[in-house]
């Protein structure tokens, strides 16, 4: 027997699917709930087995669909006819749900409801016959997270500059700054952040509206890079939810680059097991899992090379070996050490898919911050040609390398 909760909140199919499951002797309607809320507060007993509900019910989000799941209720959603195919399979896998009908084929509900859910995340649309079946979007990018050690060994500058090399070749960019200690990419590089991109997406995430409106989370930097700015205060990590980030990227990588800035901790909070929040550093470790690439960048003096050198051993007990770019940050001939010497330190540490040294430019990166632009925009320099020769490294074969064209005219603030 099977037993079912359902939200209809006066729909059009309401009566219909009554009347249909009252006729069957393995279904059990439990009750007729309100509303989503109400819906929640039903689950909790731990009775039923599925829920029914529109996939439009107003507080149908990630939160509530977790919620059903933890209490062993799986959500049917049904698709009302005006609603696009597509959008709404869309919608349902951003918010946690697998199984779709639609209100034009609710013949199709009382075996979608005995069935079991497939085990597979693409959600299962029963449409009548004849319709089109949905296709999956094809990714458009890849996912480069730069990450590195505490001690600021230049993260966010590196970061930065491969968006605007990436960009400067001609592909379409975005840049995410997902620092959950308090991003800077908006200061450096003068972008007026009054709403926080990142904030703005995890709240659509959870509404299921990321995708339709992802243009809406970013800032333009010019005609191909574009940013998600970060947490306009350190202590607003807590507004993200499990998995946002994640989707955040994943939507992201659809429509080109992804070069994601992230924090220096991967340390895992223990009391978030326990609570529906998720730890602070949850936002590093999840960009680092949907990452197709990952740059570590670490300073070349002995503090930050120590630091480095422990944080290699860290990601690889995190990502099981997984090969990673190495980026030695302002390297300079008064350390007393040559590449070679810095080469055999890491490499016994993890599998290097590359090592890259970035020179010591102070001038350069300053000429970045004071006019809040790329260090591409600066001109020519011995950074910009190294951070060149990084995204060479990242690929992809047969991406134009092309020089470096120095930019005369300046950029305003963008508002």
């Amino acid at each position: 027997m099977t037993l079912v909760l359902i939200v209809a909140s006066g729909a059009a199919w309401e009566s219909s699917v009554l009347s249909m499951l009252s006729g069957r002797h393995d279904i059990m309607v439990l009750k007729r709930c309100v509303d989503v809320d109400d819906l929640l507060a039903a689950a909790t007993a731990g009775q039923a087995d599925v829920a029914v509900l529109g996939l439009d019910s107003p507080a149908l989000d990630v939160a509530a669909v977790d919620h059903l799941r933890r209490n062993g209720v799986r959500p049917v959603a049904i698709v009302a006819a005006d609603v696009d195919a597509d959008a709404a399979r869309l919608r349902a896998i951003r918010i946690g749900i697998r199984s779709l009908v639609a209100d034009t084929d609710l013949a199709a509900l009382p075996d979608v409801l005995t069935a079991g859910e497939e085990s597979t995340t693409v959600p299962r649309l029963a449409v009548p016959t004849g319709a089109a079946a949905p296709t999956a979007p094809v990714p458009g990018g890849r996912v480069i997270a730069v990450w590195g050690p505490a001690g600021a060994p230049g993260r966010t500058t590196l970061a930065a500059g491969i968006a605007a090399e990436l960009a400067r070749r001609q592909l379409r960019t975005i840049l995410v700054d997902a620092d959950p200690y308090g991003g800077t990419v908006a200061q450096q590089l003068g972008i007026l952040d009054e709403v926080s991109g990142l904030l703005s997406a995890a709240r659509l995430s959870s509404s299921g509206g990321l995708v339709e409106r992802f243009a809406t989370v970013q800032r333009d930097v010019n005609a191909r890079l574009s940013v998600v700015t970060g947490l306009p205060r350190a202590d607003r990590w807590v507004e993200l939810r499990q998995g946002s980030v994640e989707h955040l990227l994943e939507v992201a990588r659809d429509h080109g680059q992804v070069v994601v800035d992230t924090g220096f901790s991967l340390e895992e909070d223990p009391g978030a097991r326990h609570s529906s929040r998720p730890g602070r550093n949850a936002m590093t470790i999840g960009a680092l899992a949907v990452a197709d690439q990952t740059v570590v960048v670490g300073s070349a003096d002995p503090v930050g090379l120590s630091r480095l050198a422990r944080a290699l051993v860290e990601l690889r007990e995190r990502t099981g070996g997984m090969p990673v770019h190495v980026v030695v940050n302002r390297m300079r001939p008064t350390l007393g050490w040559s590449e070679k010497d810095i080469a055999a330190m890491v490499s016994g540490f993890t599998r290097v898919a590359g090592l890259h040294f970035l020179p010591e430019d102070r001038a350069a990166v300053d000429r970045a911050l004071v006019t809040g632009r790329t260090l591409v925009e600066t001109g020519d320099s011995a950074l910009v040609r190294g951070v060149a020769a990084v995204v060479d490294a990242l690929g992809p074969a047969g991406l134009p390398p092309g020089p470096v064209r120095p930019r005369t005219r300046g950029r305003a603030h963008r508002q």
